[in-house]
């Protein structure tokens, strides 16, 4: 406990902003006594050796009993405070160890599943009634770890309950229709089912509706179900051939042995009796397919719709990891790809039970020529809903594994026309917290802090690992979290919890290019209230302005699609959306923050922005009744034809030039009836932020409207000084005269162009050439290249002189502010800004604060 102790009290001293400002922290602390500075230092210094330790120190402390003392309990608490990403690894222990401490343990939770089973056993063990399997089967809990072992139950009648408890939950999402119990010729247990897909699914067809059958096994039905029955037309339709495109129908067995379900491979098939389904022509239209939908559809007749799953203990897995599993599944597929085809098999999937764990999953697909869908490894596809995979159908997905199975992290690329670059790279991680208690029928708030943010930190872990495996520039990356539970609380008490959750990991969420993230929950204002389904988006594109948006799932009746309603005051940009709307891909606005963002800067339009809310802070900081609602009026400062100034309205991205400047009106607490200033920028995304004639020009006419007007003049610099062009006309043409063409390295005489590539170009005014004969063809001699374009040369360097003049005249006449923000200036900037004796450089990549200090004129 000590060593805990001596931990905290030194990883606590450097959790506030960069090391540089702890340092200056802990000198001002400590002052005289540099001998405990230094201390504190070197032992942070080996902060992954302390580590290492801490976490070992953490199992040794809990071991495998989840009780915890409370002096332990306070200290883990303070170590899930630590932020820093150099503590991420034992922040992340802590917190599953206190995670753990408030759960039942795996006994308990299969004690409790063993005895609603046997509850549900009549009294002469010959069969069971659904009725009492209601808690598991609508349970918000966790029980598919436990589950998997109730396959292989001595007793068959539990054997036959689990079964049909897994195929239930697994589809409560669908339209169940129809389930009945068969067995094999030894005997083992199968259940058949026959399902729809539900209304709000997005590929589920316009189909007729179905006459309803006996489903003699439905839940809501009180009578018990025999052991084995009859596939009567009237109880299942899993032998009919007359079935909608939106329909499917599927089997679950589950065997001890691989052997096992090779020997009786053959009479499982028999399941699926009729090979050649074929669809009546009013059922023939289908919708569009998705590719990472559980059920897509193809608007072909022999479209497959038989399902299977197939469950093993957990022995196979002594074989080897995965990869090898997935060999000995995949050359049993293959072998028998004829005869899945055959009887329509859409779908195999081999569920591997796990003692203490979750399963194992692995799926096969015929639209894949029964390869692995390594989409959907260890995830029951039918559960796939939960994670939407559907909206992320705009982008070519590749599951990435995960070490913890909980995890589901896929690596998107951008969809584009065929043959076009990608550019838009990023990583979607998505999980599914469930409460594990089947006793406790809500899930408490404090329970879905702690454990979203573990979920968080668990989700960082991943994506650190992904992106030491990774040679794309991904950006835009995302978090889903879906908490199943139904928590009682107010909406507004979640929005405080995230927004103070993501601020305190805030910097290693920005390096590894989180900027959307989405939580999925059910709440009940009042314990009798009904469950509203609630959706948290997140933002923070711009990367200084995290937007939070709360809405809740509304059903649209006269389209019946399910869509997204603002709750609250605030509409978010998502009111009014489909639920199933997919993610969109990057735009140009995105692109352009992201390449400015990667040079360690803002992106030139995200600067206004940035205004509106430091008077948003500002106006926050004083006790005033109601805050003006606009408080930031601009409008953009362009060139027009003849090169004169001109006010403009129009989109981000749109600037021809490399600079970008505003006339802005801002309302403070200290002047309400609005203050007038002129910010001027360089757009590092164009050209490097490089200064040509235009630049100069542009720069020149908003600073003389500054003094002008008489009102204060801003600039933000970041730019990589004159711009030194390229003819590029010229850049693919020439040709050179080698000393030696056999050897390159004794340098070259002169720059040449054909007579062809002359006579392309000779109009244009770009190029200066002499004629010349040489080893017997005509030559063009390049003696001078000028370029067609201007501002390709030193004109650009007299535009320098001209804005340096006017940024003198500027500091004598009116206020004038410079921000250095960006990691490199070259020598126009520095020049410029000396002139101003008081400049102001930001290039601190852990500290978001940004300091506009006024100066006064000097006499």
């Amino acid at each position: 406990m000590d060593l805990l102790r001596e931990y905290l009290k030194v990883e606590t001293q450097f959790q506030q902003g960069n090391y540089d400002k702890c340092v200056m922290a802990l000198r001002e602390q400590h002052r005289g006594e540099m001998a405990t500075v230094l201390n504190l230092m070197f032992s942070h210094a080996q902060v992954a050796k302390k580590n290492i330790l801490v976490t070992l120190l953490i199992d040794q402390l809990c071991g495998r009993d989840p009780t915890l003392t409370e002096e332990l309990t306070n200290i883990l608490n303070e170590l899930t405070q630590l932020n820093k990403n150099m503590n991420a690894k034992v922040a992340l222990r802590a917190r599953q160890v206190l995670i753990a401490s408030h759960l039942p343990s795996y006994e308990l939770r299969h004690n409790q599943v063993e005895s609603i089973f046997l509850s549900a056993i009549d009294m002469y063990g010959h069969q069971f009634c659904p009725e009492n399997l209601k808690k598991l089967i609508l349970s918000e809990t966790s029980i598919f770890d436990v589950l998997p072992n109730f396959f292989f139950h001595s007793n068959q009648v539990v054997r036959m309950a689990a079964l049909e408890v897994y195929v239930r939950r697994a589809y409560i999402a669908y339209e169940l229709n129809s389930l009945q119990h068969q067995q094999l010729a030894d005997g083992t247990c199968i259940v058949e089912f026959q399902f729809m897909l539900p209304s709000s699914h997005p590929n589920r067809v316009s189909c007729p509706a179905l006459s309803r059958m006996s489903a003699m096994t439905n839940v809501s039905q009180a009578h018990c179900v025999g052991m084995v029955h009859s596939g009567s037309d009237q109880e299942i339709l899993i032998h009919n051939a007359y079935s909608p495109p939106c329909q499917r129908m599927g089997a679950m067995v589950a065997f001890e042995t691989f052997e096992e379900f090779s020997r009786n491979f053959e009479e499982l098939l028999k399941c699926f009796s009729d090979s050649s389904l074929e669809c009546s022509n009013v059922f023939s239209d289908s919708s569009q397919l998705s590719l990472y939908d559980e059920d897509d559809n193809k608007s072909s007749l022999d479209d497959p719709i038989h399902i299977l799953n197939v469950a093993f203990k957990g022995d196979i897995d002594a074989v080897g990891e995965d990869d090898t599993v997935v060999e000995i599944f995949r050359d049993f597929t293959l072998s028998k790809k004829a005869q899945l085809n055959y009887h329509g098999i859409r779908r195999l999937t081999f569920l591997l039970a796990q003692q203490r764990e979750f399963p194992k999953f692995f799926t096969f697909r015929a639209r894949d020529q029964f390869e692995e869908d390594r989409i959907y490894r260890h995830l029951e596809p039918a559960l796939a809903f939960q994670l939407e995979l559907n909206r992320m159908r705009n982008f070519e997905l590749r599951a990435v594994p995960c070490a913890n199975h909980k995890m589901h992290l896929y690596f998107g690329a951008a969809r584009v026309e065929q043959g076009a670059e990608v550019t838009d790279y990023r990583f979607f991680i998505r999980a599914i917290i469930r409460h594990s208690d089947l006793v406790t029928k809500e899930a408490s708030f404090e329970y879905l802090q702690h454990e979203g943010e573990r979920l968080l930190l668990e989700a960082m872990d991943e994506l650190e690992v992904a992106f030491e495996n990774t040679t794309k520039r991904t950006d835009c990356n995302h978090i889903f979290l879906n908490f199943v539970p139904t928590v009682i609380m107010d909406p507004s008490k979640i929005e405080e919890s995230v927004r103070s959750m993501v601020m305190r990991y805030g910097s290693r969420l920005w390096k590894l290019r989180v900027l959307q993230a989405e939580l999925k929950i059910n709440i009940r204002l009042t314990p009798t209230g009904k469950a509203i389904p609630i959706r948290l988006f997140l933002t923070n594109e711009s990367g200084y302005y995290l937007d939070i948006s709360l809405y809740k799932e509304v059903t649209d009746n006269s389209i019946g699609q399910i869509m997204f309603r603002a709750y609250g005051d605030k509409r978010g940009p998502l009111h009014g959306m489909l639920i199933n709307m997919p993610y969109v891909t990057k735009d140009l606005l995105q692109s352009k923050r992201f390449q400015a963002q990667s040079m360690g800067t803002t992106y030139v339009y995200d600067l206004p922005e940035m205004f509106r809310q430091a008077l948003l802070k500002l106006w926050k900081d004083v006790e005033v009744d109601m805050c003006p609602l606009d408080l930031l009026s601009y409008t953009e400062l362009v060139l027009d034809s003849n090169g004169n100034i001109s006010h403009m309205n129009r989109l981000p991205a749109c600037n021809e030039v490399g600079m970008v400047a505003w006339h802005m009106t801002l309302i403070t607490p200290e002047f309400r009836a609005g203050r007038s200033l002129v910010l001027i920028a360089n757009d590092i995304t164009h050209c490097i932020g490089s200064f040509g004639p235009q630049e100069d020009l542009l720069f020149e006419q908003a600073s003389q409207l500054a003094r002008t007007k008489g009102i204060p003049r801003i600039y933000v610099a970041a730019n990589s000084g004159a711009h030194i062009g390229l003819a590029e006309e010229i850049k693919h043409m020439f040709n050179v005269a080698w000393n030696d063409s056999n050897d390159p390295y004794k340098g070259f005489k002169y720059l040449y162009l054909t007579p062809q590539d002359y006579k392309r170009v000779s109009h244009m005014n770009s190029v200066q050439c002499e004629h010349v004969e040489e080893d017997g063809e005509s030559r063009y001699k390049i003696t001078d290249i000028i370029g067609k374009d201007d501002g390709l040369g030193v004109e650009n360097l007299r535009g320098s002189g001209t804005i340096a003049g006017e940024t003198s005249q500027a500091y004598e006449d009116i206020i004038t502010i410079s921000l250095v923000r960006c990691s490199f200036q070259v020598a126009i900037s520095p020049l410029r800004l000396v002139q101003l004796f008081l400049i102001f450089s930001h290039n601190d990549a852990t500290s978001s604060e940004v300091l506009l200090v006024r100066r006064p004129n000097a006499e």
